[in-house]
């Protein structure tokens, strides 16, 4: 990444923090939590969809045979982890606000 590139990551997390301390009750001390949890979603969301399509084919080929495993097996020998469709990163995104207002 370049100069140019870091800058704009920088912008963009101080953007973030003063949003998150302008828009919630959380005291500097809590941010940590939702923000690490978000980061590892993320992190593991990305690792699983590189592996996707390998635990899905091979959850096919083993499915009606005497070795059928359901999927979340399958995928934990694939990459170590599965995330079940509600729990992946962009369908968390894309659910809507509580309070209605876009976040």
């Amino acid at each position: 990444m370049k100069t140019e590139g870091f800058k704009e990551l920088e912008a963009t997390l101080w953007r973030s923090a003063d949003n998150l301390r302008a828009n919630s009750d959380l005291k500097s001390t809590e941010y940590s939590t939702p923000v690490l949890g978000l980061i590892f979603l993320k992190f593991a969301d990305n690792k699983y969809s590189q592996y996707e399509k390998e635990i899905h084919k091979k959850y096919i080929k083993l499915k009606g045979t005497r070795r059928e495993k359901p999927i979340n097996e399958v995928a934990i020998e694939k990459c170590g982890l599965y995330l079940p469709d509600h729990a992946r990163y962009d369908y968390l995104l894309n659910l809507p606000c509580p309070s209605g207002k876009p976040a």
